[in-house]
């Protein structure tokens, strides 16, 4: 078994970085370009394992997806019409890739196509939107367990219907759902039933679609999607938000020193910015850029508080660890799907922090964590979840002596994360203690 041991750095003072692009923006252009007529293109976009993987899954059914030059794909659509080619199609553990994949077959001609992936993959839930896209006709067979993958796809004729899903289920399954929905005979309507979690990814998804010419009217608890196709565009992926959060919260976590992100957009669709709201409320002094560019510094010790983490679910590891510094009792919550992400990531990051000593407490949809100043070596079980890994090497940059299991799963959204830490102590000049 591999382990990456982050060493401690002390006497930060600055960091200066340009970061990867959004793996949630590139995997949405994937599925409107490849569902539109004429060619796109694709710039900057993240290459990762779930980017690739969809890649691969796209180009089975039917997408030619060429590297035209180094940082620009050059995807030629199918109009919504995949190929149903027999393949057995793999997507790892990309859930949101699996479910956008899974509604982009539901439109196929021709024999069947098979979906699967890791077992992790296999045990998070699909049935809501399973059964949306068999209520639309879609003709798909769960061939292990009802509700999850994998799956057999075969050709089926797609009807329009007005489809009521839970506000509480992930907000992948709509924003599949809205993404095929123009290829539908009468369009899509989506009502939503109850608190709607996650909005700020369908609010991400119908930004992409109306890029690509598709615009969604949007009502108090409902969607609704004219039929239509998706037009070729030029498309360029800016900088991950969520990946950005590691590196910014870096002077927080250390107590000193300042970050900047060179193509950070604090105006993004992206709803992981709100991150910059976090850590002002815990004292971050920020310097936004127009239109590129963010700055933060910070000196002392962050503030504890209270944290809604139902719209941000990928920012709760990073603001564990910051919970973990902070000063008095740090409430993360509103976010119980975390618990069906690439694993149960709630136990995931108590059980790093009470390694080290911290004081947790365990709730349905998030944690209560009592911040301090001593922490203990240990060595973080990562569960193949690349947030969990990247939270706490951050965190270890104070700590020292920590070791980080499995590194290499990083590389499902940030495969060169542990080169950019390496940048840390690099700008910094100073040796590992």
């Amino acid at each position: 078994m591999k382990f990456y041991e982050v060493k401690k750095l002390e006497n930060f003072k600055n960091l200066v970085l340009t970061l990867p692009a959004s793996k949630s923006l590139t995997q949405r252009a994937l599925i409107c370009s490849s569902l539109a007529d004429g060619i796109s293109k694709i710039k900057n976009p993240l290459l990762s394992e779930d980017t690739l993987l969809l890649k691969e899954a796209l180009e089975k059914v039917g997408v030619k997806i060429e590297t035209e030059e180094e940082g620009i794909w050059k995807v030629n659509g199918i109009r919504g019409k995949p190929y149903l080619s027999k393949e057995k199609i793999y997507l790892g553990n990309n859930g949101t890739g699996a479910r956008f994949f899974l509604a982009l077959s539901a439109l196929g001609k021709g024999e069947y196509i098979e979906i699967y992936g890791k077992q992790r993959l296999h045990e998070r839930p699909m049935g809501y939107l399973i059964e949306a896209l068999r209520s639309l006709s879609a003709n798909i067979e769960c061939l292990i367990k009802e509700g999850y993958l994998p799956v057999r796809v075969k050709e089926g004729r797609l009807s329009s219907k007005k489809i009521s899903l839970p506000g509480n289920v992930s907000s992948q399954f709509f924003s599949a759902l809205l993404q095929i929905g123009p290829y539908l005979p009468q369009g899509l309507e989506i009502e939503v039933k109850g608190e709607l979690l996650s909005k700020s990814y369908i609010d991400l998804t119908l930004q992409v679609m109306k890029s690509f010419g598709v615009e969604v009217k949007k009502e108090e608890n409902r969607y609704l999607v004219n039929p239509s196709i998706f037009k070729a565009t030029f498309y360029e992926v800016e900088a991950d938000a969520s990946s950005a959060s590691y590196f910014l919260a870096i002077p927080l976590v250390l107590g000193k020193g300042r970050v900047v992100v060179k193509n950070y957009n604090a105006f993004s669709f992206q709803g992981d910015t709100k991150f910059l709201n976090f850590i002002k409320e815990m004292g971050a002094e920020i310097k936004v850029e127009n239109p590129l560019g963010i700055e933060v510094k910070f000196e002392g010790r962050p503030k504890s508080g209270v944290f809604e983490l139902g719209d941000t679910p990928d920012l709760f590891p990073t603001m564990c660890v910051l919970g973990a510094v902070a000063e008095g009792k740090t409430i993360l919550r509103g976010a119980p799907h975390l618990r069906y992400k690439e694993t149960d990531r709630i136990r995931a990051m108590a059980e790093g922090l009470t390694n080290l000593g911290v004081e947790v407490e365990e709730l349905e949809d998030g944690l209560i964590i009592k911040g301090q100043k001593v922490f203990k070596p240990t060595t973080i079980l990562t569960y193949d979840d690349h947030r969990v890994a990247m939270a706490f090497a951050i965190l270890a940059l104070k700590i020292g002596q920590i070791r980080i299991e499995n590194p290499s799963c990083v590389k499902k959204s940030f495969p060169e994360f542990w080169e950019y830490l390496e940048k840390v102590y690099e700008q910094n000049s100073f040796d590992r203690l």
